[in-house]
């Protein structure tokens, strides 16, 4: 695997032959590629470094394989946990709109307490007399606007007819 002109493919033969040489050990293992230079062929070292580093190499290779293992068990973790969020957050919308509805639709079985319903009819008396103020200052505006047209004022002139006509029919049709 390591040779660069297919020294690996030999098996136990070639390396027997490397060392049966007249060098033994690593140096006659470097020969065994044909004696060509080469960066694969070539030993850098004793047996038992290159054991060593073979060892290395896999133990290095069982922890990336251990923490990769690792992190697909977390991420399956993660995503049980999203999926069960999900639902969480899917529940809790329904509620938070049934809830609102109920706000809405004002005291009842369910609805406002007592506080609650006192403080939105305190409320709903306060926005009925601001309407009827802003109702008389309306009727109060058209009255003049008439008294303008009829004395034929530049005021009543910037309005055109149609909409004079339709802020005086809207104030005679009752609310």
């Amino acid at each position: 695997r390591w040779g660069c002109n297919g020294s690996a493919r030999r098996g136990r033969a070639g390396l027997a032959a490397a060392g049966s040489g007249r060098r033994g050990g690593a140096e006659g293992f470097a020969e065994a590629g044909g004696g060509q230079e080469c960066w694969r062929g070539q030993s850098r070292g004793s047996l038992q470094q290159l054991a060593e580093r073979y060892a290395d190499l896999a133990a290095s290779h069982s922890e990336a394989l251990r923490q990769r293992e690792e992190r697909e068990w977390h991420n399956a973790r993660l995503r049980q946990e999203n999926a069960r969020l999900r639902l969480e957050n899917r529940r809790l919308r329904r509620e938070n709109r049934c809830l609102f509805r109920q706000a809405l639709l004002g005291p009842g079985p369910g609805g406002l307490d007592k506080l609650a319903a006192a403080e939105a009819g305190e409320e709903a008396e306060a926005l009925r007399a601001q309407l009827g103020r802003l109702q008389e200052k309306h009727r109060r505006a058209l009255q003049h606007l008439r008294r303008c047209r009829a004395a034929g004022g530049t005021e009543a002139s910037e309005l055109d007819d149609g909409e004079l006509d339709e802020l005086l029919e809207e104030d005679e049709q009752p609310p």
